[in-house]
């Protein structure tokens, strides 16, 4: 089992932007998390951060080839990327949105996520325990599909 673990726009300052929002952990920090709890889960995960647009659509597109599942954090393109949201309605291979912060809790515009219609689910507010928690739930979805 794979998962694809996409950063979008911004992620790659973790640590130095809004510490009080985000926490001191840096995105290098996150990725070994992730890659230590991947291990205890028994999957493969890759990471993936990109501050452009582009970019992001092209991993979401190669994702169909070679990953089972994708967590994706698209930052603030989460409520402003057609392009992404079309991307991930054009593959089959299940998404799971994610936020470190509760989205909801914040500024009107952060509260609509053109994503979320075509994910499978959305966590947020949980800091990384976001990311851990969507590893899980994209592995119980996978083996409770391949039922």
């Amino acid at each position: 089992m794979k998962i694809l673990v996409i950063n979008g726009v911004n992620m790659n300052m973790l640590g130095f932007r809004e510490p009080e929002k985000y926490g001191s952990m840096t995105l290098k920090d996150l990725e070994k998390e992730l890659y230590a709890y991947s291990f205890e889960l028994g999957v493969d995960i890759e990471t993936f951060q990109s501050n452009h647009e582009g970019e992001i659509v092209e991993k979401i597109q190669q994702a169909k080839d070679n990953s089972d599942a994708i967590i994706i954090n698209a930052g603030a393109y989460t409520h402003t990327s057609i392009a992404i949201r079309d991307a991930i309605a054009s593959i089959t291979v299940p998404v799971i949105e994610i936020h470190m912060t509760n989205i909801y809790k914040r500024e009107e515009f952060r509260h609509n996520s053109y994503l979320a219609p075509v994910c499978i689910g959305q966590i947020s507010g949980f800091g990384i325990n976001s990311y851990k928690l969507a590893l899980k739930a994209a592995v119980d979805f996978l083996s409770t599909e391949q039922k």
